[in-house]
């Protein structure tokens, strides 16, 4: 069994285009009905805000993988100067059920968080044809900071200003050199929110607090899921969501909407609806455009099995008898 751990993760260079393709593919396997995927389990104990989440799946197709990602979520870890999320993947042979790979470091799922994320902007972008785009990041941790490489590294040219703000202050350490004069840090979420034409939210806030209205056609990747206050679908009902049963439910913003507000599924879009039958056309051109993303295992597997190939290809990591 191959072990991969935050290093040997890091030591594999990213490559955003390769990993949105394949996430990309991923979704064509779900539409084709070649995967598998129980809806995940949250284990809750002590702290209510604390859970972990097991996320067995199988991908079919070239990808062919399966396997588990144990993804534990500690929201106040933050105050202890220690990272929220702790995660072990572990993918096993498909022919013989044998353990081939486990790595060991919640890298490998912030990637996949961002690479579904750049999906989504992938398929706006071929909608809305923006130039001179305006990015706004809320939440600059691990999170934010992965979607700032991705969304940089996809758009790039296309940019025109990056405003971030996190509660915590932002070290401009963290800003990558180059992108520097085009980056501005903010002094409330309102300042980010109101120009953005893209605005992803990447916190861990324990109330909701957007009740604005976003601008006008902008994409709303709500990838922390618990910012919007349900007041949101009066200024949009353009509404994507990854999987209904898995995110309407564990107070999303969504499962808030659904309770408060009669959102139902009929009234969203899924990711098969966007990558494969184009539903970004069907929103008006005035709206904003709301992705929900709860985070499917079908997406971690097919990541995992990708950087497992890298590191095997690079001889990255230590094999284990």
């Amino acid at each position: 069994m191959l072990y991969l751990n935050k290093t040997d993760i890091s030591a594999i260079p990213i490559n955003w285009d390769e990993n949105i393709s394949n996430i990309e593919y991923a979704v064509e396997c779900l539409s084709n009905n070649d995967f598998s995927q129980p809806i995940k389990p949250y284990l809750k104990f002590k702290d209510p805000n604390d859970r972990i989440i097991a996320m067995p799946a199988y991908v079919g197709g070239d990808i062919s993988a399966t396997g588990i990602k144990w993804i534990a979520s500690f929201p106040k870890n933050i105050k202890k100067t220690i990272p929220r999320a702790h995660s072990i993947t572990l993918l096993n042979d498909v022919n013989t059920g044998e353990p081939k790979c486990i790595i060991n470091t919640a890298i490998i799922s912030g990637i996949r968080t961002a690479s579904v994320s750049g999906l989504m902007i992938r398929k706006f972008q071929a909608v809305r044809k923006l130039d001179k785009i305006n990015i706004g990041i809320i939440g600059f941790g691990p999170i934010g900071q992965l979607h700032y490489q991705m969304v940089t590294e996809l758009l790039n040219e296309k940019i025109n200003k990056i405003c971030i703000f996190d509660l915590a202050g932002i070290s401009m350490e963290k800003i990558p050199e180059n992108w520097l004069e085009k980056t501005e840090i903010c002094s409330s979420w309102e300042d980010v929110y109101k120009n953005s034409d893209i605005f992803i939210t990447c916190t861990v806030s324990e109330m909701r607090y957007i009740n604005k209205e976003p601008k006008k056609g902008a994409l709303l990747l709500n990838v922390s899921l618990r910012d919007y206050e349900p007041s949101i679908i009066d200024f949009t009902q353009s509404i994507i969501v990854d999987d209904w049963d898995e995110v309407c439910r564990a107070n999303t913003d969504i499962e808030v909407m659904h309770k408060e507000r009669n959102l139902n599924r009929e009234n969203t879009k899924s990711i098969v609806d966007v990558v494969l039958h184009n539903a970004m056309n069907e929103f008006p051109d005035n709206q904003a455009i709301m992705f929900h993303p709860m985070g499917m295992a079908i997406f971690d597997i097919t990541i995992a099995k990708l950087y497992f190939e890298k590191a095997k290809k690079n001889n990255i990591g230590l094999i284990l008898d």
